[in-house]
């Protein structure tokens, strides 16, 4: 492989990865195609514009007008592209499964009658459901408790199908919580972070206690590149860091390396269906000779300074971005309120 569609790749993760992969390939050429909806953000590719070796495309994974010519000129498909947020799929539901479902099959049906040499499904750990105890393996059922994790369920299935029926050369990950540089500040991470730097509360769904294994988001790319080009077609590959820890002790924690009070810390109503526990076996990839390189406490102390030193970044979208206005207003907001707080 020579050229890679990295569809999603101007998201958080997707950003990442393409970075990672003109890095670590001097020879490779990557094509982005992205929608650029609230989460998808040309900044997190501004460091690349006038590179010989990188291409930006703006469109819909569900366009097939759009998606066709690319599949037709790249040799592979690493697909980021999803609506990603859990509560914005409770809002609605609508919107993740015409991206996540039809837009996932859309490219699969382009790539088998293209015959593209590798397709890698990014998936997530949350297709698993709630883990009350010990860990999910690859081979366990797909319980999804919310619209999101359903749709990447489904998308998951597709892929499998086309293995199967068509043998399209098609891996899927399923990675853990992820933290780093470019991640939209809703998530759980930015968002307590930047809310810290504001003097502003960190809300905590129901009573903190909710577990998660948060990943560096570096150490995701690493385990889809081994994917890429050592994974099995048709087998699915959990990566996850082992950094099991709760709302409470994750709020306790960037309060302290921000140097703010801890009395910031903020109850608000649970969302519904809210998953207490997620945690991956991470054998199968770790066979293959992956291993996490970042602790835990180097992770989050990377990310805690790299929103300190890209304040511009994040402000634009809080400020700026009705979108993330309007969420956090009625997801944290008026929850607050309906507590008493």
């Amino acid at each position: 492989m020579q050229i890679l569609l990295v569809t999603g790749g101007a998201g958080f993760i997707g950003s990442n990865f393409v970075r990672y992969l003109l890095r670590t390939y001097p020879t490779y050429r990557v094509v982005v195609l992205d929608a650029l909806t609230y989460a998808g953000n040309l900044a997190n590719l501004a460091d690349l514009e006038g590179q010989n070796r990188f291409e930006f495309v703006h469109g819909n994974i569900c366009d097939r007008t759009v998606v066709e010519p690319l599949v037709r000129r790249v040799d592979g498909i690493v697909n980021f592209a999803a609506e990603t947020h859990v509560d914005r799929s409770i809002l609605d539901a609508g919107a993740f499964i015409e991206t996540d479902v039809k837009g996932t099959y859309i490219l699969l049906e382009t790539a088998r009658q293209c015959g593209v040499e590798r397709y890698v499904q990014i998936s997530t750990d949350e297709v698993y459901g709630s883990v009350p105890v010990g860990v999910s393996t690859e081979t366990d059922p797909l319980v999804p408790r919310s619209p999101y994790a359903a749709s990447k369920a489904g998308a998951e299935l597709l892929v499998r199908a086309y293995v199967v029926t068509y043998g399209l050369p098609a891996v899927i990950t399923r990675g853990s919580n992820t933290i780093g540089p470019y991640q939209y500040p809703e998530k759980a991470v930015p968002l307590f972070i930047t809310n810290a730097l504001e003097d502003k509360p960190l809300p905590l769904y129901g009573d903190g206690k909710a577990v998660r294994d948060y990943l560096y988001v570096e150490d995701h790319c690493a385990g889809i590149d081994v994917v890429l080009h050592h994974g099995m077609p048709g087998d699915a590959y959990n990566i996850g860091a082992g950094n099991e820890i709760n709302g409470i002790d994750l709020a306790t924690r960037i309060l302290d390396l921000v140097g703010k009070p801890q009395s910031l810390k903020q109850f608000v109503i649970d969302r519904p269906g809210h998953d207490r526990r997620y945690a991956l076996d991470c054998t199968r990839l770790q066979a293959l000779g992956w291993r996490p390189r970042h602790s835990f406490e180097d992770a989050l102390a990377k990310t805690v300074a790299w929103y300190r030193s890209h304040e511009s970044w994040w402000r634009t979208i809080k400020e700026q971005q009705a979108a993330y206005r309007d969420y956090y207003r009625q997801q944290y907001e008026l929850r607050s309120q309906s507590t008493g707080e």
